[in-house]
């Protein structure tokens, strides 16, 4: 286990639009306030979504991802962390748990989500937290190392 000690920074609410791309939307504020390092939440509804659940054989590298896909409206509510990828951008890790009626989803909806009438998103900066996204070797995942 490696760590780093930060304190907490600037508070930022969003409301994002319908039909806004959820992820490029967080990290475009992020990019634009300077937010090297932060927390994320998000409560709404999302539609058009692409939800990594899991990889189809954790032996093998690169890992080959499961997904659920839709395209109707869902209840969200997640939880991410944020912080500066390989090229120096903020980039947003987020799992989420998204739901209509009885069938609810539980993953990673980096590989595409739209909010669907109204996003609502906290973006706490961690100041003084020295961590990054790193791209590994085997495979495309961009892993947390503390610096």
């Amino acid at each position: 286990m490696n760590y780093s000690v930060g304190t907490t920074g600037r508070v930022i609410v969003l409301r994002l639009s319908d039909g806004e791309a959820i992820y490029p939307a967080i990290e475009s504020v992020a990019a634009k306030e300077t937010i090297a390092n932060a927390m994320v939440w998000i409560i709404g509804g999302m539609k058009n979504g692409a939800v990594v659940v899991g990889p189809k054989d954790a032996t093998k590298v690169p890992l080959e991802t499961m997904q659920e896909v839709f395209s109707d409206e869902r209840e969200i509510v997640g939880v991410g962390t944020l912080f500066l990828s390989s090229e120096n951008k903020p980039k947003l890790h987020m799992h989420a748990g998204i739901g209509k009626g009885a069938k609810p989803i539980v993953g990673c909806p980096r590989m595409g989500a739209d909010c669907w009438l109204v996003g609502e998103v906290v973006i706490m900066e961690l100041v003084g937290v020295k961590a990054r996204r790193v791209k590994q070797e085997k495979g495309s995942l961009e892993l947390l190392e503390i610096q």
